[in-house]
Formats: structure tokens, C-alpha cells, sequence
């Protein structure tokens, strides 16, 4: 993909600071950091989402994510606590459609976080839960098992 940010990170032709690096995966720091620390895990071939992307090459991602987790914290860098967000989708926040994985480090008071909708204290009638469960499993059985 010559458009692509991150593939143009992968070919070097863009830099990058670089964290990890092996055959199917590079984990470098975002340059617009949620907070100091911030890193984002990717797989060296281009799959714009998460429906895209081999099973296997997810669980690459997934592992290498997991790793950047606990070195952050052992790191020196605030972080008393991580997320792990992988944005799937425009509606979803995702703006670069290369399939990639946030670490990011947190601590009290940093300012980030989850904004819930106004009905979000409100919970969902059983029925309702019930009613999307069967319909994702419904659309599970047409899905290859990974």
C-alpha cells in the first residue's frame, strides 16, 4: 500500500521510533501520544481491520501488544495501568486503516478515558441481551472457525 502511513513505517521511509521488531510485527511510539509511552503494535502486512487479518496475525499483534504492556510497566515510564484499544472502523475512531494496536499507559488523573452515552446507566431487558446474543451466534455459524 504506497498510501499507507504504516506501511511506509515498515519500508523505512517514513521513521519511526521503534520499540519491537521481528518478521510479521513492528511496535513503534505514536507520534501523537495519548500519553508518554504510548505505543502502537501492527503486523508488517497490510490488513485494514480486525474481519481482515489472519487469525494467527491477530494473535501475533494480540502477544506483542501483551509484552509492550509489561515492559511499560517496568520501564521507568508512568504507568500504573494500560489499555489496549484497537479501534475497528471509521464509527470506531479508527483513522489510519491498518490494523494496529494502542498500548497506552495510564495513571490517575491523566485525563483520558471512555465517554459512556446518557442511557449507559440504564440496563438492557434480559429479552434484549437474549435477542442479540442469537443473532451474533446466528451469524457466528457462517463465520470459519479460526
Amino acid at each position: 500500500m504506497e498510501t499507507c502511513i504504516f506501511c511506509r513505517i515498515i519500508r523505512r521511509d517514513t521513521p519511526a521510533s521503534v520499540v519491537f521488531e521481528d518478521e510479521e510485527i513492528l511496535a513503534f511510539m505514536d507520534i501523537q501520544p495519548v500519553n508518554p509511552g504510548h505505543v502502537l503494535v501492527i503486523p508488517k502486512r497490510h490488513w485494514a481491520s480486525l474481519s481482515d487479518i489472519a487469525p494467527e496475525a491477530f494473535a501475533r499483534v494480540s502477544a506483542v501488544s501483551q509484552k509492550v504492556a509489561a515492559a511499560l510497566r517496568r520501564s521507568g515510564i508512568r504507568c500504573e495501568a494500560v489499555n489496549l484499544i484497537l479501534a475497528d472502523g471509521e464509527a470506531a475512531g479508527q483513522e489510519v486503516f491498518h490494523l494496529h494496536m494502542h498500548v497506552i499507559p495510564r495513571f490517575a488523573g491523566d485525563g483520558f478515558g471512555f465517554q459512556f452515552n446518557p442511557g449507559y446507566a440504564q440496563l438492557p431487558e434480559r429479552r434484549e441481551l437474549d435477542e442479540c446474543a442469537r443473532r451474533i451466534h446466528s451469524a457466528m455459524t457462517s463465520i470459519p472457525r479460526p
